[in-house]
């Protein structure tokens, strides 16, 4: 359940940064709603799966979470670059989340 809970907070982590970026281009109150809201909901449920979590196996994987999916969505929406050297390095964040899920 945890575990749930951490990845969750991973991908609303996501949605702090899109905020920020969308805050950066535009400061409205929708804007800084997607931000504030999107970091409170992330670190509550951070906060939650620390319970039964590592410190350090949650926050790697929280952060990985959040540096994956703010790169695939800088891509997507942000023409970012998509170098296959990036998609590779994504790919190794994404490896070493698991490691550590395995390793736990």
């Amino acid at each position: 359940m945890n575990w749930t809970l951490l990845i969750f907070a991973g991908l609303l982590e996501v949605v702090g940064v899109i905020g920020i970026k969308r805050v950066s281009v535009r400061s409205n109150w929708i804007n800084n709603l997607i931000l504030i809201c999107g970091f409170a909901a992330s670190f509550l449920l951070l906060l939650k799966a620390l319970e039964t979590i590592p410190l350090s196996t949650a926050y790697a994987v929280w952060t990985g979470i959040g540096t994956v999916g703010a790169t695939i969505l800088g891509m997507l929406f942000f023409k970012e670059s998509k170098n296959p050297l990036r998609l590779l390095c994504i790919l190794g964040v994404i490896g070493c989340i698991i490691g550590l899920r395995l390793v736990e």
